[in-house]
Formats: C-alpha cells, structure tokens, sequence
C-alpha cells in the first residue's frame, strides 16, 4: 500500500512540473503550488516513515517552498523572481 502512496505523490508532482513546462500551468499558480503541496507532503510523510533522511529533506524543503509560495500567491504578493 505504501508503493501506492508513493507513486501517487509522485504523479502530484510530475503532473504539475509537466504542466509547467507544457505551458499548461504557471509556476506561480495557485494549482501548480498545491499540486506540489500535496504531492510533497505525502512523499515527506512516507519518507520519514521510512527513515530516509536524504529524501526527507528533499521533499520537506519541496513541501515548505510550495506552501511559502502559496502563501505569496493567496494574499496576492508576487511570487519570488516575479
């Protein structure tokens, strides 16, 4: 059940960054960063559940700048390099 988790996290993220490079999606959108939120999240969660510390990191970082780009972009501030 746990591979499942994971590759549906994964698929979160991959679904957003294709978007985005597709034209699809911005990276500053509102969609973009929750996909990456989501996707993020779960796969922190398994990792840490895991004791896979690199991966933890990673996907912690991952999770905080989504979410500190939602913030920006819910009050209506530009996202960084905007």
């Amino acid at each position: 059940m746990a591979q499942v988790v994971q590759i549906v996290g994964a698929l979160f993220i991959l679904t957003g960054f294709t978007a985005q490079l597709m034209g699809r999606m911005q990276a500053d959108s509102r969609a973009y960063l929750v996909i990456n939120l989501i996707g993020g999240g779960i796969l922190a969660a398994l990792a840490y559940h895991e004791e896979q510390w690199g991966f933890l990191l990673l996907e912690t970082v991952w999770t905080a700048v989504s979410a500190w780009g939602l913030s920006r972009v819910a009050r209506g501030l530009p996202v960084a390099g905007h």
